[in-house]
């Protein structure tokens, strides 16, 4: 019997990404001041869970490349995760392109692969980074200060060519 071919749902996959835009743009609205990098602690009440990391890695017209990352966590089974995401403002939305800092995530995976990657993988990254944000504005606190860190005017534009 032949296997059917993995195609992606294109519907569920920009939600997602509108969706994550939206969870970005209220979470850096939390914790921007106009810096390069910040990071913020994630509490409920006495209960700390971790310091999150948001770096700008390339910022262009009309996007910007980011790297989301746990720098810090309380349990040992934890994960740290990282996630470089893709910002396309013009689209108002939010792209995973690659996960602990691996290389880029295809839109679809023949299966079984090298990589053992799920065909809809990127689906699956983009509901992670769903959830991991909808995490991060339900306990993130104030940002801490990195004042040693450049601010955001001092990046280069990039060409997207």
């Amino acid at each position: 019997m032949k296997r059917r071919r993995y195609v992606p749902d294109l519907r569920r996959l920009g939600a997602l990404c509108e969706g994550n835009y939206h969870r970005l743009t209220r979470l850096r609205r939390l914790e921007s001041d106009g810096r390069l990098v910040s990071e913020f602690e994630l509490h409920s009440g006495e209960r700390y869970f971790g310091r999150v990391r948001i770096q700008v890695l390339q910022t262009a017209r009309f996007t910007e490349t980011l790297l989301l990352e746990q720098v810090h966590n309380v349990g040992k089974w934890l994960n740290n995760p990282q996630l470089t995401v893709r910002v396309y403002h013009d689209a108002s939305m939010v792209e995973v392109i690659s996960c602990n800092r691996g290389r880029q995530i295809a839109a679809v995976n023949d299966y079984p692969n090298r990589y053992m990657h799920h065909p809809d993988e990127k689906v699956q990254v983009n509901g992670f980074l769903a959830d991991w944000l909808e995490f991060c504005l339900h306990f993130g606190q104030v940002p801490l200060v990195l004042s040693n860190w450049p601010r955001n005017g001092e990046v280069d534009e990039v060409d997207e060519g």
